[in-house]
C-alpha cells in the first residue's frame, strides 16, 4: 500500500495535527486504511475491538471525526439515513457502493458538466459543487445471489 494512503502515512498526518495516536485510535486507523467497504461506526467498533479490546464507542466517533477533518476518511450518506465511512479518495471522485456487502469503489466523472448546466438553467441555481454516490450490487454479490426461480 502506498505510504501516502497507507497506515504510516495516516499516522504521520494524525501526529502532525497534534492528535495523539493511542492504541485504540491506531486500531481504528489500521481498520479504515485497509478497508474497501463503507463501515458504520458500530461495525468499526466491533471490528477494531478484535485488535484492541479496551476500545470504547466514544473513541470511535471522535477518531472518525478527526480522520474526516484530516480528509483521510469521508462520510457516506446511506439511503436509510445512517452514515458509514470509507477511506477518502485522492482528488475529486465519486462513489459507487454495493448495497449487498458495502464495498466502495471510486470513479471519475468529469463529463457531468453538461448535465449540471442543464440543471442550473432549469432550476436557476448556480451549482458550485457536487458529491455523487451511486448504489448498486457488485459482481461478487451478484454471483453469490440465489438464482431467481420463475414459477409457472
Amino acid at each position: 500500500m502506498d505510504d501516502t494512503i497507507g497506515n504510516s502515512g495516516w499516522y504521520g498526518r494524525i501526529q502532525a495535527s497534534g492528535y495523539r495516536l493511542t492504541g485504540p485510535r491506531r486500531a481504528i486507523v489500521d481498520l479504515m486504511a485497509g478497508s474497501e467497504r463503507a463501515l458504520s461506526p458500530i461495525e468499526i467498533y466491533d471490528l477494531a475491538r478484535k485488535e484492541y479490546r479496551g476500545l470504547g464507542l466514544v473513541t470511535v466517533y471522535r477518531t472518525l471525526e478527526k480522520l474526516e477533518e484530516l480528509e483521510l476518511v469521508q462520510r457516506v450518506h446511506q439511503p436509510g439515513g445512517c452514515h458509514t465511512y470509507i477511506r477518502a479518495s485522492q482528488g475529486h471522485q465519486h462513489i459507487l457502493l454495493c448495497t449487498g456487502c458495502g464495498r466502495a469503489v471510486y470513479f471519475g466523472g468529469d463529463n457531468l458538466g453538461s448535465l449540471f448546466n442543464v440543471i442550473s438553467r432549469q432550476s436557476g441555481f448556480n451549482i458550485q459543487d457536487h458529491w455523487l454516490q451511486l448504489f448498486g450490487v457488485c459482481l461478487e454479490c451478484q454471483d453469490n445471489a440465489a438464482p431467481i426461480r420463475l414459477v409457472e
